[in-house]
């Protein structure tokens, strides 16, 4: 399989579902003259031209809006927020209207749409704009939350989710988009709502996502060699609906849990998993369920201090160590 970047594993899913359906069509700031603020979708206004690949003003509730009212109409928008730190300028359209349509009008009526865009800090842009909101879009029923960690699962779980009947929130990383991994040339999809094991262990089982199943392996690697420790990487990818089965299975195999995430700690995903595992899997655990988040403060915007802010590997092996002493 040839290796290709993050961003080019999202353009490729995009390019190949613009081509599939006619009904596909790309908004959002920047996406088509300017090639995107992070050039991932390069090159497809020349391909598909301005009717398909559309700039929008800059107001997010407008475009949201107008993206959500299309989806309702049978056209399947994949919008893009140059942060995703924006989504609360459109709080209503996104988590009143379009989380809710399809029940408010009893199953008649569909919002297949995709929001997607960087939802991470680590890049020293400040508070305002480092934000990663999956706790909050996951609290409401209807939608569904991605998280994608590699270039493989980018592409499988975006063109599944473009094809889904509701509104699917796609969460990038910038740090991310530049890392290459292995994706095939033929056409895969990646069902929603199923987690991957991507590193198999006996002492300690990490469940993680996004750019903390990266510094997690890292920090697994360096465990098993330094420590004598063998750790269980579990990658989520799909917030919601949430595979809770296969990080039950993984936990029932080794009997100790570490949590990692870049949200901050209080009512976060991690908040909701452990409950989760400890009224699911209470007499399998032989310890606390640890946690490891970002520290608790709006991001720092200072860049060794918001390093340290973050999750990272140094971080992780000594809350691993912690939960297997």
């Amino acid at each position: 399989m040839p290796l290709i970047t993050y961003r080019e594993a999202v353009r490729h899913a995009l390019a190949e579902e613009l081509e599939r359906d006619p009904q596909v069509v790309v908004m959002g700031e920047e996406v088509a003259q300017f090639n995107g603020a992070y050039k991932v979708t390069e090159g497809l206004l020349a391909k598909f031209g301005p009717n398909r690949i559309v700039d929008t003003p800059i107001s997010e509730a407008g475009f949201i809006g107008m993206g959500i009212g299309a989806s309702m109409l049978g056209v399947r928008p994949v919008m893009e927020l140059m942060f995703w730190s924006f989504y609360s300028v459109a709080f209503d359209q996104i988590l009143n209207n379009a989380a809710n349509v399809r029940y408010m009008s009893g199953g008649q009526i569909n919002c297949p749409i995709v929001i997607r865009g960087p939802a991470n800090g680590g890049t020293n842009v400040g508070a305002t704009h480092s934000h990663t909101p999956e706790n909050v879009l996951a609290n409401h029923p209807g939608i569904k939350v991605v998280v994608p960690a590699t270039a493989y699962d980018a592409k499988g779980l975006l063109k599944s989710a473009i094809r889904d009947n509701d509104p699917v929130f796609f969460l990038e990383n910038t740090i991310l988009y530049g890392d290459k991994g292995e994706v095939p040339t033929e056409e895969y999809l990646i069902p929603l709502g199923l987690a991957d094991v991507k590193r198999t262990g006996t002492d300690l089982t990490i469940v993680t996502y996004g750019r903390c199943v990266i510094h997690s392996l890292a920090a697994a690697a360096i465990l098993e060699q330094a420590h004598a420790v063998s750790v269980e990487v579990v990658d989520l990818r799909t917030i919601r609906p949430l595979d809770i089965n296969t990080v039950l299975k993984s936990v029932a195999k080794n009997h100790r849990v570490l949590i990692v995430e870049e949200q901050k700690p209080f009512a976060s995903v991690g908040s909701q998993l452990a409950y989760m595992i400890q009224r699911e899997a209470f007499d399998e655990l032989d310890g606390p369920i640890h946690r490891l988040a970002t520290i608790d403060a709006p991001a720092m915007y200072s860049p060794p201090v918001e390093t340290e802010q973050l999750p990272n590997p140094h971080r992780i092996i000594k809350a691993a160590l912690a939960a297997v002493a």
